[in-house]
């Protein structure tokens, strides 16, 4: 058996055994381990002498572990396995051998130790601490004479507490109990004896092994969460973790030196953050002396100087962590109302202590340092939020510390000084930055909440002061400094213009907007756009955009930013241009109406950004298409977009007369059109490159229909007018022309689709009379199932658009445009990713013809052009009604028959609306004479086919959409049929075997949401409940 399982494990992890061998080792190692039977062949071939490969040896340890943890082995096996894993120990580990495993195999074998721990520890193993302990030596010679028996007693250690005390494992709660007693059992028989272990090792740390001893203090930062704390913290070993922690000129934080003395601060970190009371946590820190401890570390020569090359980042990171544990301990017991008043005056002493140390670390150059302490930072100032709610003022020796903490959090919001902005490579750096911001922000925000006033003040010097600088041409100003104020600017306006906006009858709405508008008008007013520094001519754009409701108070100021826009519009920096291109389309939408005057100039001043010339993506380009930083032709184009509708929206200011207005919009699309008629015949011969340029004119046509105007039936903005509407006409006749050519182009047809749904605002109604056009090009027969479903949502956007006045369009229409649809529906899925497709095109059908019958077009389906295809459009209902792996689809198509019903079923005849007068053209459609009947015999057996196909699941949520739109259906039958329906139902339940009086209660249900609709959810539940019982 030995040498099959040694075959098994060197063919299977061999590289040069043939994929079939392999496959058949690792089958037969599966094999042992589902049975557990290798258990005995795993020991003794790692036992054995002279020893087999590593992965051989670490490969049986797993067998032998997989037999304990999985399979119920039997005290003696248990035994047996102990005894000889503890036999190979001491053998391998007494006093002068040199045959110790590798740290992998020392690892693997004391997580076998350890499941034999938990097997036999409660009940015969009592001495398993104790066998190691004895191993690694006696008082005089732990830690420097046996050094390996002594690592493996740690190793064992940091396994136990890894296999019972790991707060990031999830247990079961047997295994949670398991884990209790074995906590208990151990604090009871051994704690104390490895506590003596860990203070003797070192006692004598500066002649032991460092390594060891690093290892040694981890372990005990671990333990220390779940023993008794005076079996760490007493003088002994306190007075070792500070000779540990307080160690001076070392020269690297990667030398054992100063891996022990982080690894001794991390100790004070664990033993400050273990739980315990209130009272016992403020004598804890007192004990340790850690205001003295974390003082004598910040004044060490590692941290005295941020800007020396010696300066430790990584030490300053861990004392971080501890004033972090230390602080939010603090603020916890001061938020506690029912610690001891004394406690927690003890407890705001020692915050006016430590609240220097915080700012310290949250001022470090180093984000990663600040990082660390953000979260107690917080946390103090929850604390503060929540006493000046309840007391209704900050106490004064808290008030005090506001100004430090709100200088601390803006001083952090700068770049560094070696920080640099855009350059190649720095990308992920300036990320992390702006992540930080933002977290900064939020305490920020606090303060704000804690005193408003204070912090209005405190911003508005800041940037009144530099904004002062600027004016006065300081030399010592640097871009930082502006950025900062910039972005601080931003930040404001979340306190400015919440609510009301910046402005409330033209004052501005608050102590913060007047300030904000006072900054709005310094930055316009000043040279600010022309520093030359790309990052704050953006800040200054995003400004603007962000507050675009001072120039609609301050409109003299428009043409200054205008100015500034058209210029940086025009920037030699990629990141700058194409960031503004799409500011100055967010800047000059809202203030459209005030751009009349300046309208010519605007567009002349940017038409040479118009030119549209397509380029194909290098094939080693990747998709960054969300990316700031992306520089490529698509990513360009897609900004170039922004400019199109930036201009349509100047050339329709209400203020442009009319004959300008069409002036500028033939003047723009001409060279449009020109470019299209030149490049459309290489595009028809398979030019990619043309193909392309047709793409980008086609969607620039689209966007600056979409400037033009933004009318939709729900706003008050009117149509533009027939003058302006001829020209974008004549566009989309271009597009058709285009579309006509090269419909087999999905990027064409994706265009124009595009195109189409923004030609809807310019056009109006006149758009119906090319609608055929549009949809013989869009739904071509190399049009994808996605394209489809994507088209019927946007021809449901025009049937709700212009309603009944598309009936005698869509009469035509309806027949091509279902045969195609039903042509795609037909194929068969080659994929998931087609069956998904297929699944929204379903979905968008329904949507379509419930779009159809929900405003006032129901008659189209049924007309005479369309009455051939009205049989297969049934036919597709009933049959997605019962599919039984689409449920949405089955719930969608029920809903349908539900709306037909309603429509074409003429007056109620039961419930409430039996009487009613219909009031709107759409509840007043033309009934279809029978359909009540032929709802009832068609629709009505779907109510219980549905349920009792053999692979539906009446537990599954979306199943019980289904049957509850099943409820619902028979419902709105018996509203058209009436007392017939009732007794076909009464006849339907009868014959699947239901009894009177579950009948008589199922029709009572029924009758009860028929009289009160409020009663329909209880009908539907009922419903769902009595065919699943069925």
């Amino acid at each position: 058996m030995e040498s099959q399982v040694e075959n098994a494990i060197q063919i299977a992890s061999s590289p040069t055994s043939s994929q079939e061998l392999r496959g058949q080792a690792i089958d037969f190692l599966n094999q042992l381990r589902t049975e557990g039977s290798a258990w005995q062949a795993g020991l003794t071939l790692f036992t054995r002498d002279p020893r087999p490969p590593e992965i051989v040896r670490h490969t049986c340890l797993d067998l032998v572990n997989n037999a304990v943890q999985e399979h119920p082995l039997d005290a003696q096996s248990l035994a047996y396995i102990k005894d000889t894993l503890v036999g190979y120990i001491q053998q391998s580990y007494s006093p002068g051998t040199n045959s110790a495993d590798t740290s992998n195999i020392q690892n693997k074998l004391m997580q076998t130790m350890t499941y034999l721990f938990v097997a036999l520890y409660p009940s015969s193993w009592h001495s398993f601490f104790d066998d190691f302990r004895a191993l690694a030596g006696d008082q005089a010679t732990i830690g420097n004479v046996n050094r390996a028996s002594t690592i493996l007693y740690i190793r064992m250690l940091g396994q136990v507490h890894d296999e019972i005390a790991d707060q990031l494992i999830a247990r079961s709660e047997e295994e949670k109990q398991r884990t209790v007693e074995l906590k208990d059992l151990i604090r009871q028989r051994d704690a104390q004896k490895i506590s003596l272990s860990w203070q003797e090792i070192l006692a004598k740390w500066r002649e032991t092994d460092l390594t060891l001893v690093e290892m040694c203090l981890r372990t005990i930062g671990r333990w220390v969460s779940w023993i008794d704390i005076s079996l760490v913290v007493n003088e002994s070993m306190i007075t070792i973790f500070l000779q540990m922690a307080g160690q001076q000129g070392i020269a690297s934080p990667e030398s054992p030196e100063g891996r022990v003395r982080d690894a001794a601060i991390d100790t004070f970190s664990e033993i400050v953050g273990k739980k315990m009371k209130s009272a016992e946590k403020i004598e804890l820190i007192l004990f340790l002396n850690l205001a003295n401890v974390v003082g004598q570390l910040i004044s060490s020569s590692a941290l005295a100087d941020m800007n020396t090359p010696q300066y430790d980042n990584d030490l300053a990171e861990t004392v971080a962590k501890l004033v972090n544990n230390i602080v939010f301990d603090i603020v916890k017991i001061l938020d506690d109302d029912s610690a001891p008043e004394q406690t927690r005056q003890r407890a705001s002493g020692l915050i006016q202590i430590f609240i220097p140390y915080l700012l310290r670390f949250f001022a470090d150059q180093y984000d990663e340092v600040c990082s660390t302490v953000i979260p107690s930072l917080t946390d103090l100032l929850t604390f503060f939020r929540k006493l000046k709610k309840k007391a209704g003022a900050l106490p004064q020796q808290y008030a005090n510390m506001l100004p430090l903490i709100l200088d601390a959090i803006v001083a952090k919001m700068m770049f560094d000084d070696t920080a640099s902005w855009g350059e190649d490579g720095d990308q992920t750096d300036e990320a992390e930055f702006q992540d930080l911001r933002k977290r900064l922000h939020v305490l920020q925000q606090t303060v704000a909440a804690i005193d408003e006033t204070f912090y209005i003040e405190t911003l508005s010097r800041i940037v009144g002061d530099t904004f002062a600088r600027l004016s006065s041409h300081d030399p010592s100003l640097n871009w930082r400094d502006l950025d900062l104020a910039l972005h601080e600017m931003f930040l404001f306006g979340e306190l400015a213009v919440r609510n009301q906006g910046l402005y409330a009858k033209r004052q501005p709405s608050s102590v913060a907007a007047e300030r904000l508008v006072g900054m709005m008008s310094s930055m316009v007013e000043s040279d600010l756009a022309n520093y030359p520094h790309p990052a704050i001519q953006l800040q200054y754009m995003e400004i603007c955009v962000r507050y675009y409701q001072f120039f609609e108070q301050n409109s003299q100021l428009i043409p200054k930013a205008l100015q500034n826009f058209v210029r940086l519009t025009h920037h030699n920096h990629v990141r700058v241009r194409n960031r503004s291109w799409y500011l100055f389309q967010r800047f000059v939408k809202p203030l459209r109406a005030q751009l009349g005057n300046v309208s010519q100039d605007i567009i002349q001043a940017i038409a040479d950004l118009l030119t549209i010339k397509a380029e194909l993506p290098d094939d080693g380009d990747e998709d960054m298409s969300s990316d700031e930083e992306d520089q490529s032709a698509d990513a360009l184009f897609n900004a170039q977009l922004y400019l199109f509708e930036a201009v349509g929206c100047i050339a329709s200011s209400p203020t442009v007369s009319m004959e300008n207005k069409k002036l500028y919009a033939r003047t723009i699309m001409a060279p449009l059109f020109a470019d299209m008629e030149q490049t459309l015949s290489p595009a028809s011969n398979g030019d990619e490159r043309a193909i392309l340029q047709i793409h980008h004119l086609i969607m620039a046509i689209g966007t600056l229909a979409r400037g033009y105007s933004d009318w939709s039936p729900s706003t008050k903005t009117a149509l533009p007018a027939s003058e302006v509407s001829d020209e974008f006409f004549k566009a989309s006749e271009a597009i058709l022309v285009a579309l006509k050519q090269l419909n087999s182009s999905m990027v064409i047809r994706n265009a124009s689709r595009f195109a189409f749904s923004r030609m809807i605002a310019v056009l109006g109604a006149r758009l119906l009379q090319q609608l055929p056009l549009w949809i013989d090009g869009l739904l071509s027969l190399s049009s994808t199932t996605d394209e489809m479903s994507t088209f019927l949502k946007v021809l449901g956007q025009v049937i709700f658009t212009f309603k009944l006045e598309i009936a005698g369009v869509l009469d035509e229409l309806l027949t091509p445009l279902f045969q195609r649809i039903f042509t795609a529906l037909a194929v068969t899925p080659s994929g998931t990713d087609d069956e998904i497709q297929l699944a929204e095109l379903r979905r968008e059908y329904l949507n379509f013809i419930i779009a159809l019958l929900g405003h006032g077009l129901g008659s189209v389906l049924i007309s005479n052009t369309n009455q051939s295809t009205f049989q297969t459009v049934i036919t597709s209902l009933e049959t997605f009604a019962r599919d039984n792996h689409d449920y949405p689809t089955a719930r969608l198509a029920v809903a349908v028959l539900i709306k037909m019903t309603n429509v074409w079923g003429g007056p109620d005849k039961v419930g409430p609306g039996a009487n009613a007068t219909p009031i709107s053209p759409i509840a007043t459609q033309e009934t279809l004479p029978g359909f009540d009947s032929f709802a009832m015999e068609r629709f009505s057996p779907l109510t219980w086919s549905i349920p009792s196909a053999p692979d539906f699941n009446s537990k599954d949520a979306q199943a019980k959409q289904v049957l509850q739109e099943a409820a619902t259906l028979q419902t709105e039958i018996v509203k058209k049929v009436g007392e017939g329906y009732v007794d076909r139902l009464r006849a339907d339940l009868k014959g699947m075997g239901a009894n009177d009086e579950m009948i008589d209660q199922y029709l009572r249900t029924l009758a009860a949401a028929l009289e009160n609709p409020n009663k329909l959810k209880e009908w539907r539940n009922f419903f769902t409940q009595f065919v699943a019982r069925g």
